[in-house]
């Protein structure tokens, strides 16, 4: 269970901060949500508390897992010929919503090797974004570091 001011992090949106706990009235029964605004966008999102587990809401990574996300970026892409970009798109937004940030840096990483071999097509850009953007702002807060030396860590690992 969060506390207000507690860091936390929803799939697709990243960091936030539990800034409420609020019951409302829905359906005859009183709720209580986590009012949670996201840090990169200021958008403000109303998790269910009893649901919060299920929409993937989580704590951020700890210090001890910054050098196994590093360690994931650095191995070579597994497996054989790269699917059709449908396919990898669907599995990519698959990771990408689970929320776990180690399936995000596979994303991350897959696309990268895939880029030193050939052009990103639009879609495959904006996963790549995407992917970058929520790793990056999690590893900054998990490192007390600024995103830019975390950007520029990632970069190095893959030229």
């Amino acid at each position: 269970m969060f506390k207000i001011g507690d860091k936390a992090v929803y799939p697709t949106q990243g960091v936030g901060v539990i800034e409420a706990i609020e019951s409302k009235e829905f359906q005859g029964q009183s709720l209580d949500f986590y009012v949670m605004r996201i840090v990169d966008s200021d958008m403000t999102i109303m998790v269910p508390v009893n649901n919060a587990e299920v929409v993937g809401l989580r704590c951020p990574i700890g210090m001890d897992e910054v050098n196994t996300i590093f360690g994931l970026l650095e191995e070579p892409q597994k497996g054989g010929p790269v699917a059709s970009w449908s396919r990898r798109q669907r599995e990519y937004n698959e990771k990408i919503k689970s929320g776990d940030l180690f399936e995000v840096a596979e994303v991350l990483r897959d696309l990268y090797q895939i880029r030193c071999d050939k052009e990103l097509s639009y879609g495959e850009k904006k996963v790549l974004e995407q992917a970058q953007k929520l790793l990056i702002k999690e590893l900054a807060l998990a490192q007390n570091a600024e995103e830019a030396l975390v950007h520029q860590r990632i970069e190095q690992i893959f030229h």
